[in-house]
């Protein structure tokens, strides 16, 4: 029993080891690639500040409000959200934070007797609003892990055609956003309309502000420039998912390092003490093996003895018992003769 015992446990821990060699490679490479997203972030970022830049200076220049995506509806009857997680698993919460957050304020609108619609960006939130029955009117997978600008527009494009068309009243983004290697947090920002207080404060500025002659007019440059501004902050939110899933899957796998790491542990104490048991029990059985053949080879002999010793003793019995009876024998026939 106890072999037996050490074989499942010796396989057991092949297992976990095998499991470890995994988690640790994938350690590894998502540490590695949380420095690449970082990079990628921190190179789109001049671009998302020069168009906001340029997006003051027009509103100073007098840009009206008259774009589609800055005007906001009397009434929001429909809200839509676009839902940003991963095509992936095995990275902790990352998938499942996003998700229940955007779940839980569809709710809350749902309640307020509004209309909600669905754009998820990867296949774990696909996944997860189809099986609960949503009906997702878009969805964007594969590109999770590397986003590119191009990815971004073809899902700004898709939001921001159902804004226009009047489908959507109002568009929540919800994403993962990346503060630290240690750290993200789940944000929700009002992706369409766009909020006016880029023109607000160009509006309200004090400060000295250069004078442009825009050609065409600042509207006109306004309204293309729009949706360009839409499509670099759908890509910022993009990549900062990227690079939190990454943090979260490093953070993941080094959980799971360490785990098996520990069931390893426990495992090998208990196979050792199974070992000792069935190392023991193997002494145990040669020593009481080599006593009863040292106790069968001595009690032979006094086995020999006792019977030699019965054997005379009740000779010896059988003698005294003639001899009374040839006495008695005698004594009779003597008594015979006197009569």
């Amino acid at each position: 029993m106890a072999g037996g015992k050490e074989r499942v446990l010796r396989r057991r821990i092949k297992s976990v080891q095998s499991t470890k060699k995994i988690t640790k490679a994938m350690e590894l490479i998502a540490a590695s690639r949380i420095l690449k997203a970082q990079q990628r972030v921190n190179a789109a970022r001049p671009y998302s500040e020069q168009i906001t830049e340029v997006i003051r200076n027009l509103a100073a220049a007098g840009a009206g409000r008259g774009s589609a995506l800055l005007a906001e509806r009397e009434e929001v009857r429909t809200m839509a959200f676009v839902v940003v997680a991963g095509d992936r698993g095995l990275c902790g919460g990352y998938n499942t934070n996003v998700i229940r957050a955007a779940e839980r304020e569809m709710a809350r609108v749902r309640a307020e007797g509004k209309q909600t619609r669905l754009v998820t960006v990867g296949k774990r939130p696909t996944a997860y609003f189809r099986f609960r029955g949503y009906e997702i009117d878009d969805a964007f997978t594969g590109f999770s892990d590397e986003p590119t600008y191009e990815d971004a527009r073809s899902v700004a494009e898709a939001v921001v055609g159902r804004f226009e068309a009047g489908e959507y009243d109002q568009v929540e983004l919800f994403f993962t956003q990346f503060i630290s290697a240690g750290v993200q947090r789940v944000t929700q920002r009002r992706f369409v309309p766009i909020e006016t207080d880029l023109l607000d404060a160009a509006e309200t500025s004090d400060g000295p502000t250069a004078d442009y002659e825009f050609e065409p007019g600042p509207g006109e440059i306004l309204d293309r420039l729009l949706p360009r501004y839409a499509e670099a902050r759908l890509f910022a939110a993009l990549l900062e998912g990227s690079a939190s899933f990454f943090a979260a899957q490093q953070r993941a796998m080094k959980s799971a390092t360490d785990n098996a790491e520990d069931l390893i542990t426990k495992l090998s104490r208990v196979m050792n003490r199974a070992r000792q048991d069935s190392i023991t029990t193997e002494i145990m059985e040669i020593v009481s093996g080599a006593e009863a053949l040292r106790a069968g080879q001595s009690g032979g002999d006094d086995l020999l003895a006792d019977n030699a010793l019965h054997v005379a003793n009740v000779g010896h019995r059988g003698g005294h018992a003639y001899a009374h009876s040839s006495t008695a024998t005698r004594t009779g026939d003597r008594h015979d003769r006197d009569d």
